[in-house]
């Protein structure tokens, strides 16, 4: 039998040097080793009529909605509060409404390493794949001032592992202090250093708002780079991500494939950023870009009225399968529509928006059935 440590540290393996086709044998294995130690999940699955035995492909693992973590307390069980693991344990919590007993959602992780191998690993291929260490800007909190934010986190794991020693955090929980990011960033222009500046499309408009008012362009030097994450949430004016990538072509001299966006949320320890010629250079320029996910994390679509996987090519509900989730729920619905394009062990996944009707969807997932086990503890 596997044992619990195993499983994590096969998971670890398959991140630092992924073959796409353990691919599914390890996901079963995460999946059985989540039916046995989540509680709330057990209980979905078996209302289901889906036990550790009956289900044998990586389809057939049943997916919790994201709302869920929202309702129910969906990580492992590591053995109490003496369990060394457990006391290692990062908490985040999401950005959307309180639910349940008046908390946000949100995602208990028991190895943070195994994020942070996630996050680096990812991060290194698509936002720095030239090997390169730069000046660092943040435009959102580090872990240090917003600890319970899962980009917060890795955006500081970003700064220590690519960061070459000189560093702003440009920002706390009141916003982003723009003219200090400002004066940062005409520093190093003039020292002709590369930046890279790390933060959401909100605050990055925050940024292009402020060189609005100044009437100011800077000229940052070859290589630098933008990585935004998110999209409208938090936006006054909602910026494209087209409309980001020509804004920090024309108002901070960024070549355009160097502006990566990243598609992630707080119940999924992976992300997935914009493919371009930067990183990937024979992907087509095109608008909407497609993301590109890493080896560990596997996309689909499922029609959202009837649950069922759509045709290929065609959009539906994205669904991840993340292994780097391996100390919660691995199978997840997310809230948006989306088409997914298989290669070779890697997903090419085109965003196109929120479903609208999306916390309707949500109550299908048995949300009922984990707000009883949870109010049963």
């Amino acid at each position: 039998m596997t044992t619990r440590d195993q499983i994590y540290e096969q998971v670890l393996s398959f991140i630092h040097n992924p073959e796409p086709a353990c691919f599914e044998p390890l996901a079963l294995l995460v999946f059985r080793h989540q039916f046995a130690t989540v509680d709330a999940y057990r209980r979905y699955c078996l209302s289901l009529g889906a036990t550790a035995e009956s289900v044998r492909s990586l389809d057939q693992i049943p997916a919790v909605s994201a709302l869920a973590f929202k309702y129910a307390d969906l990580y492992a069980d590591l053995g109490g509060a003496n369990d060394s693991r457990a006391s290692g344990a990062l908490t985040f919590l999401t950005s959307g409404t309180t639910a349940g007993r008046g908390r946000r959602g949100q995602h208990r992780v028991p190895h943070p390493e195994i994020y942070r191998a996630s996050a680096i690993a990812h991060l290194g291929a698509m936002v720095f794949p030239d090997q390169r260490r730069l000046t660092m800007l943040a435009i959102h909190p580090t872990a240090d001032r917003m600890p319970e934010s899962s980009l917060s986190r890795m955006i500081s794991w970003c700064i220590e592992e690519f960061g070459n020693g000189t560093s702003l955090c440009a920002a706390d929980r009141g916003g982003v202090a723009t003219h200090a990011a400002l004066d940062f960033l005409r520093d190093a222009g003039t020292r002709g250093e590369p930046v890279c500046i790390l933060g959401t499309t909100a605050a990055i408009a925050a940024l292009f708002r402020a060189l609005d008012e100044a009437n100011e362009s800077i000229r940052l030097a070859p290589a630098s780079r933008l990585m935004d994450t998110g999209g409208a949430k938090g936006q006054v004016v909602a910026l494209e991500a087209s409309q980001v990538a020509a804004l920090a072509e024309s108002r901070l001299s960024i070549d355009s494939d160097h502006v990566i966006n990243e598609y992630g949320m707080t119940e999924l320890c992976s992300q997935l950023y914009d493919a371009t010629h930067f990183n990937t250079p024979r992907i087509a320029r095109s608008w909407p870009r497609v993301k590109l996910a890493p080896p560990w994390l596997r996309a689909s679509t499922i029609d959202p009225v009837t649950d069922r996987p759509v045709s290929a090519g065609q959009p539906g509900l994205l669904r991840f399968f993340d292994l780097a989730n391996v100390g919660s729920v691995s199978a997840v619905t997310t809230e948006d529509i989306g088409i997914v394009e298989h290669d070779h062990g890697r997903d090419r996944v085109r965003v196109l928006g929120r479903a609208g009707a999306a916390e309707a969807r949500g109550c299908a997932l048995a949300l009922a059935e984990f707000a009883a086990a949870d109010g049963a503890r």
